[in-house]
Parts: C-alpha cells; structure tokens; sequence
C-alpha cells in the first residue's frame, strides 16, 4: 500500500528524511505507519522499514520494532512465516535480524544494526581467512544496543560496512534491558 511504498526509497533514504522534514518528523511518520497497522511483514518491501528509525537517529525504535515483529511473524511451526517466501526474502530477513544488522540497500555495501537475537554465533564465510563472530551476550532478555565494537573498533553509528566484515573479525554487541542512547544523533550530525 502506499504506506510501505512511501518508505521505499532505499538508495536515499537521506532525502527521504530531509523531505519529511528532518529526523524528528520522520520518526513520527514512522511511528504512524506501525502504530496505525500499516506495516504488512508479509509484503517484503516493507522489510527495511524497521530499519529506518535508525537511519534518522532513533535506533533504540528500530530494536523495539524489530524484535516486535519476528516475534508475531515468525515460530517454529508450519506457519512459520507471515507471508510467501518469495526468493527467500521471508527467511533473509530473519537471518539478517537475527544476526543484528540488515542491507537496508543491498547496492551501498553497508548494513544498518538492529537487534542480534542470539548470545554468539560463527559464521564461516567463504574465502575470508577467519571466522565472523557475532557475540550480544544476555541479547534475548536484553534487546537494546548499548555499545557496539567491530574488531575492538568503537561503532557510534547504526551503520557497519560489508568492508568490516567480508574478511571475518569479531562483532562485540553490549546489549541492556532499557533503550539506550547508542547510536542517537550521530547519523545526520
């Protein structure tokens, strides 16, 4: 609907915001969109709206948002999907949410973080001469972002790069119970 599709402008999402008048008005466009049930999981190009609250300084939002919505969209039974796994996209989507960050536009080589689901996970990626290891401990009672490190480097943006990671390396997630201020501020300053 024209909800979804009003976000759907992935390759200048600064544009976007400056158009809605600045990051104060776009999150409370966003905050219409999913208070007014606007957003349908099932329809994939609503999946990088979540995402978007991070873009214009409200990452604590954007965790809310997504924990919210792999809660009531995803279980492990036959239904386990909301919607039709058109190319996998379903299935992407947690993947990437679980892992704590999402390529809000596949073609920028960057991946704006979310809300990791797990304690740690390694991933062998190919080619790349160690493993990626993604760590948030206590994430599953906590699901917000206090501090983030990617191979002991402070990240102070709701943004890591496919450069940080294609090569293997340590994500470090300190995850808290409450919104935290990580990440506020920094993207539009």
């Amino acid at each position: 609907d024209k909800w979804a599709y009003s976000f759907d402008v992935v390759h200048a999402i600064d544009k976007l915001i400056a158009a809605r008048g600045g990051n104060a008005k776009f999150v409370q466009s966003l905050d219409a969109h999913f208070d007014g049930g606007h957003n349908d999981h099932a329809n994939e190009p609503s999946h990088h709206i979540p995402y978007l609250y991070s873009m214009a300084d409200a990452a604590s939002k954007s965790q809310a948002r997504i924990r919210q919505i792999a809660a009531v969209n995803y279980n492990n039974t036959v239904d386990g999907l909301s919607g039709n796994e058109d190319c996998g996209q379903m299935s992407a989507w947690y993947i990437f949410s679980a892992l704590g960050f999402y390529p809000v536009n596949p073609a920028s080589g960057e991946y704006i973080v979310g809300s990791p689901f797990f304690d740690s996970v390694t991933i062998r990626l190919p080619g790349a001469p160690k493993p990626l290891r993604i760590s948030a401990p206590g994430a599953a009672q906590k699901p917000y972002v206090k501090s983030l490190t990617v191979d002991g480097q402070p990240v102070d943006k709701a943004v890591i790069t496919h450069q940080q990671i294609a090569h293997g390396g340590d994500i470090v997630f300190e995850m808290n119970a409450t919104p935290a201020q990580w990440a506020s501020g920094t993207l539009n300053a």
